[in-house]
């Protein structure tokens, strides 16, 4: 526990990789153009001390929904984005990002003959 401050408390729940990948710099710049910049934060409860930690790649973060007396162990909320991860972002934004132009793609036209009824072929041929 780092501090208290009236009905809350504030904990060190440990040290995270932030791994940035290059397909998804349009969200990024999405994030850091909303004007509060934000990163998600998934915590799962330890039942000991320290009573929460961080959730890792190893081991997937699910929410769950609370099920009878059970309570839920997973905790997901967006946090404000630190200055220097700011920065970090803005900066793989710019070396990474390659606009790309909006496509909609088309479904392909059924074949009518695609479901047409075949001959049968020879014993082991026509597979």
């Amino acid at each position: 526990m780092l501090a208290i401050d009236g009905g809350a408390a504030t904990f060190y729940a440990g040290a995270v990789d932030l791994v940035l990948h290059r397909t998804e710099t349009g969200q990024y710049r999405d994030n850091l153009a909303s004007g509060a910049p934000s990163l998600w934060v998934a915590l799962r409860t330890t039942g000991g001390e320290p009573p929460l930690r961080v959730g890792s790649r190893s081991q997937p973060i699910r929410p769950r929904a609370s099920r009878s007396r059970r309570r839920a162990t997973n905790l997901v909320g967006a946090v404000p984005m630190p200055a220097a991860v700011r920065d970090m972002v803005e900066a793989f934004v710019v070396e990474h990002h390659v606009e790309q132009p909006f496509f909609k793609r088309q479904r392909d036209r059924a074949d009518p003959e695609s479901l047409a009824h075949r001959r049968p072929t020879e014993k082991g041929k026509g597979r």
